[in-house]
Parts: structure tokens; sequence; C-alpha cells
């Protein structure tokens, strides 16, 4: 099967009309298997399948198409630990490398926290969540 040049393979074709359908200041959330997508995208943002991805891969994948907004503080963020999580001294790795792949994209900003409530809020508002499989 022969692809688009330069599209990576495993962005979907519905991600893709997402991605092209974005304009400025609309915002994708990539969100791990436990993320409550499907509950949060009844009345919100559109809800993109990508069962069997990563959300690392896939940001790699996203970021060759899609340009990060240079004109707020942060253009990525993530959801602040719990502090139930913090007290139990839960890690979070993947951040790091989350921040990695945003640096080489040309993102030297470091990553946002938002806590929990505020990440889901800002979340509803999104134009499309996409629901990771990892």
């Amino acid at each position: 099967m022969v692809g688009l040049k330069g599209v990576p393979a495993l962005l979907s074709p519905e991600l893709l009309y997402a991605l092209a359908r974005m304009g400025h200041g609309d915002e994708i959330v990539l969100a791990d298997l436990n993320f409550p997508a499907s509950s949060i995208c009844q009345c919100g943002p559109m809800e993109i399948r990508a069962d069997g991805l990563g959300i690392p891969q896939l940001l790699e994948a996203v970021l060759k198409l899609l340009p990060l907004d240079t004109y707020v503080e942060s253009p990525a963020a993530v959801m602040e630990l719990v502090p139930s999580d913090k007290e139990r001294g839960l890690q979070t790795p993947v951040w790091t490398e989350y921040e990695s792949i945003l640096h080489r994209a040309g993102c030297a900003r470091a990553l946002a926290k938002l806590e929990r409530s505020e990440f889901y809020e800002r979340t509803k508002k999104a134009f499309a969540v996409v629901a990771t499989g990892c």
C-alpha cells in the first residue's frame, strides 16, 4: 500500500482529518488508556481511537504535521499527580520522554502541569481527544 509522502503511517484517517480541521487556539489531547475519554467526549470534543499506540509515538507523529503554538506560555500540558500519588512516590518518567520529543520539535518550554479537575475542564474544551491504548 502506498501512503502520502511524509505522513506517518500510524496516523489514522480520522486523526488526520481532525488535525487538518484544527486552527489557531484549538487543542488536541493525547490520553492514556485510563483517561475517561468517552465520558468527557459525550458532549464535547470528538473522540478518536488510537488503540495499540502509545502517547510518545503518537506525539512524535502528530508533531511532524502540526506546529506547536508559539504564542502561549507552554504549548503542552500534562495532568499533575494527585496528592495521594505524590505521597506514594509515584514517578512519571514518561514526562521526560514527552519533553524530549517536544524539544526535538522545537519547543524549549517545559510541560505545564495542571491539577486534575483543571485538566479535565480544559479537555472538555479541546477540539479532539485521542484515546490511546497505553
